[in-house]
């Protein structure tokens, strides 16, 4: 072929001639160095030789982007690559591959607390229960929206302050200084929040886009661990002799649906979210059985107990009787159709249609019985403390409660039948009811005189 030396007018006036769909000029002052056009129009500078027989074409670039004598010394230098028996184009791939590689890292370093916690909690969602959930997303939520009931806007969740944070910026420091700004307001939930907080930094530890941007064990470093707040166990609960205070104010509360739930609440030693969240689907009355939304294992199924049921079949009676005919009109103005609500606690007022805040009826009949401040949960911490008095097997009460077996035996070992629960759970039932002073005779005890004499 032959060889030109290239001169910026030899180069700007090379072009394709008809017909063809590319043409070559070769330039006699580097080895290789060609410039090609295309029927396009398109210019740029290339090299081509030799590699263990085959030929090996390379693009350097648009004459606009390289002068001559740049051109060349790429040329050059492609040479000298072929001579050393390297091909140019697998150091250009690798190259390429470094580059994206240094992109990546970056990237990766630069991700914000915010997203990383989506993929968390994304990764987690069919895994947890949904009140669990709902907690992450509680813990981390930015506030400002307008408040569900009540006015004003809601405040951000203890876990906001980190969210536009880099992974990166979780240091020892920044973790202390977050832990001690959250511990002024609300110690609980900060302490709450550190323990999920660790969770999460352990679960970026174990994934490759976000393995190692977190320093080893940061959440245990001493700073760390002496900014969580100290919060001390709640010990509320009712004792025996409060029971027929606690029970005869509760009774008297107006409304039956917080009136029955608060009684749910302390007979079955559920948490407060999932008796709210109880719908008439989970209500077996046939077979004396509720399906529970567990927090940490998604359901559990406990004994229905013949007070508890008759509390229930009695919302269920007002749930399903229509409203009247002023009523019915009403409705039929607005465009709406009456039909009976699916949950069990139901309420016209909340924004799911279910229960929401019963605490202040509750403490309200607190101070009507005289009696001193016991939390919702409280009411959960007094039937497990309760079934002791009729000595009811530790594993049964934490099964009836959702707790976590906490002994190898109850682990591996213990599988109790849904009758066997009952049983206690019964049990457990009447002596509260007889403790308070009510006298409940269960309908097959009524029914049955051989079922009376068992119970």
């Amino acid at each position: 072929m032959a060889k030109v030396n290239f001169t910026a007018a030899r180069v700007n006036g090379h072009s394709c001639p008809a017909g063809k769909s590319q043409a070559f000029l070769w330039d006699s002052g580097a080895s290789g160095l060609g410039l090609r056009a295309t029927a396009a129009g398109g210019l740029s500078y290339i090299w081509q030789g030799k590699l263990s027989g085959s030929t090996v074409r390379v693009t350097i670039g648009a004459p606009r982007d390289w002068g001559i004598d740049d051109a060349r010394d790429e040329a050059r230098r492609l040479q000298r690559l072929v001579d050393g028996g390297k091909d140019p184009r697998e150091e250009a791939a690798a190259q390429r591959a470094a580059s994206e590689a240094r992109k990546a890292e970056a990237r990766r370093k630069d991700a914000r607390f915010s997203e990383a916690w989506a993929v968390y909690l994304d990764a987690h969602h069919t895994k947890w229960s949904e009140r669990h959930y709902k907690d992450h997303e509680n813990l981390a939520h930015a506030g400002g929206a307008k408040k569900l009931r009540g006015t004003g806007l809601t405040v951000p969740g203890p876990l906001a302050p980190l969210m536009p944070l880099k992974l990166s910026s979780l240091t020892a420091e920044t973790i202390a200084a977050w832990l001690e700004a959250e511990a002024q307001t609300r110690p609980t939930n900060a302490e709450q929040s550190y323990r999920k907080l660790r969770a999460f930094i352990r679960w970026c530890d174990d994934r490759p886009e976000y393995s190692g941007i977190v320093a080893q064990n940061v959440y245990n470093a001493r700073s760390v661990r002496d900014a969580v707040p100290r919060t001390n166990a709640k010990d509320d609960c009712l004792q025996r002799e409060q029971l027929p205070a606690w029970f005869d104010a509760v009774r008297k509360i107006d409304n039956p649906v917080i009136r029955a739930y608060l009684q749910a609440l302390l007979l079955t030693g559920a948490r407060r979210e999932e008796i709210a969240a109880l719908k008439w689907d989970d209500v077996d009355f046939k077979w004396r059985s509720l399906s529970i939304a567990d927090k940490m294992d998604g359901s559990r199924v406990i004994p229905l107990t013949p007070y508890l049921a008759s509390l229930l079949l009695e919302l269920k009676r007002i749930n399903d009787t229509p409203p009247n005919v002023r009523q019915l009109r009403r409705l039929q103005g607005r465009g709406e159709k009456w039909q009976p609500s699916p949950w069990a606690f139901a309420s016209k007022t909340a924004a799911d249609g279910k229960i929401a805040e019963p605490r202040y009826a509750h403490n309200q009949a607190l101070s009507a019985a005289g009696l001193p401040h016991v939390s919702l949960h409280g009411l959960r911490r007094s039937f497990g403390t309760l079934s002791e008095w009729v000595e009811c097997p530790v594993g049964v009460v934490a099964q009836i409660q959702g707790h976590k077996p906490s002994a190898i035996a109850e682990k591996h070992y213990r599988r109790r039948p849904l009758d066997l629960l009952r049983m206690w759970h019964n049990r457990i039932e009447v002596w509260v009811l007889k403790q308070a002073g009510i006298d409940f005779e269960p309908e097959e005890a009524r029914n049955s005189p051989q079922m009376a004499a068992n119970t």
